[in-house]
Formats: C-alpha cells, structure tokens, sequence
C-alpha cells in the first residue's frame, strides 16, 4: 500500500511451492524453478524499468533471474538477502547446516520447516500480531533451493545498478550477511543499514518502502 500509494505498481509472485502455492511443493523445487517463476511473471506481464526485490534466499533467486532480463531491469535491491558468487552453494549435499539439519530432522530429508518461535521472537519479528499473521503464511521451503549452484553470467560483476540493506538488530548484534553487504559495496552500491530484524518489511515497512521508492529513483 505504501508503494501504491506513492504511484508505483507492485507485483508480488509466489513461488512455486510456498505460501498459497505449497500445494506445488515436491523434492523437485529448486532454484531453477524459482528463478523461473520471477523471470516468467516479469516477462508475461510485459514489465520494463522494473526495481527488482529480493529478501533473504530471494537474493539468490533475483540474481539468477537478472541473467534472463537484464534489458527490463532498472534497479535491483538486496534486503538482508544472499548476494551470491558465481558457482556458489548455499548448503553441500553433506553439510553440517542448521538449515540441513532441521530438513532431516524435522522435513523428511528435503522441506526445511516453518522456524519455531523461540522468546517470544519468530524470524526477529516479536509484535505478537505480527507474528500471528506470519504464521498463517508460513510454510515449509525446498531444502533444494540451497543446494544448487548459482549461475551468474560473469562472475564477480553485476550487470544492473543495485542497493542492499543490511539488518543489524535492534541491538545492532552481528548480521549473518555482512558478507555479502561487503560483496555489495565491492560493487560499488549503496548500502545502508537499518537497526532492525530480518523481515525488515514487517518491522520497518515505511523505512523499507522509502528504499525501494528511492531506488525507483536511482
């Protein structure tokens, strides 16, 4: 609504497998099939000057899809999410990953489950209301989305300007992605942090509108 309201059109497809769609979620779903699920959406609804947004694994699924529509991109953004290398895997067949880990445990090998709430925090999202509404949405994700290797055209180098954002916590505790908020600035984007969780368009949704409309901008 925010975006709206300041005159942008917003498109948000689900990808296959997840949310309303998991339904479609077999041992099968993988990256490849997420890539195409934004590549496809894109180009099926004729879209040009698009700011592309990936949140989280969704950085990977935007790298990929950047290298099929480059041409209808103006502007992509990074939102807490994986800026990945070329070649780069997520999660080895044999890791020892707490996303691995709980997929064995806990998602027949292959689904990693809806993470739990653990005091009173579910993803850094603590507002019970909004931790109500996640819940109904939440559903389990393709352990196989992480264990594919990234494609990317010409490795090191992107070929669309980018912004990323980084979530140091309310507390400004360590990121799980500075390493890759560092590969951003290796690009020579802006970057900007903000001090709040992960699902930073649940906890600061005017700030992370105000990025994205100033990346529209760009």
């Amino acid at each position: 609504p925010i975006l709206e309201a300041a005159g942008h059109r917003v498109y948000a497809p689900t990808l296959t497998g997840l949310g309303e769609r998991s339904h479609l979620l077999t041992r099968e779903v993988n990256l490849t099939t997420h890539i195409q699920d934004v590549t496809s959406s894109i180009l099926f609804e004729e879209l040009t000057d698009v700011v592309l947004v990936g949140h989280s694994y969704g950085g990977l699924v935007i790298s990929g899809a950047v290298q099929h529509i480059q041409e209808r991109l103006r502007h992509v953004v990074y939102l807490d999410a994986i800026l990945p290398t070329h070649g780069e895997v997520q999660v080895g067949e044999n890791a020892d990953t707490s996303l691995r880990n709980s997929a064995i445990e806990r998602g027949d090998g292959w689904k990693i489950p809806v993470p739990p709430i653990r005091d009173g925090s579910l993803i850094g999202v603590t507002d019970p209301n909004d931790i109500a509404w996640m819940i109904k949405r939440l559903t389990p994700h393709p352990l196989a989305t992480f264990q594919e290797a990234t494609r990317l055209g010409i490795p090191e180098q992107h070929p669309v300007a980018g912004t990323y954002v980084i979530c140091t916590g309310e507390s400004g505790e360590r990121s799980g992605f500075l390493t890759h908020a560092e590969r951003a600035k290796n690009l020579d984007w802006h970057v900007e942090e903000l001090a709040t969780g992960h699902d930073l368009m649940i906890t600061e949704p005017q700030k992370t509108a105000d990025i994205l409309i100033q990346a529209a901008q760009a």
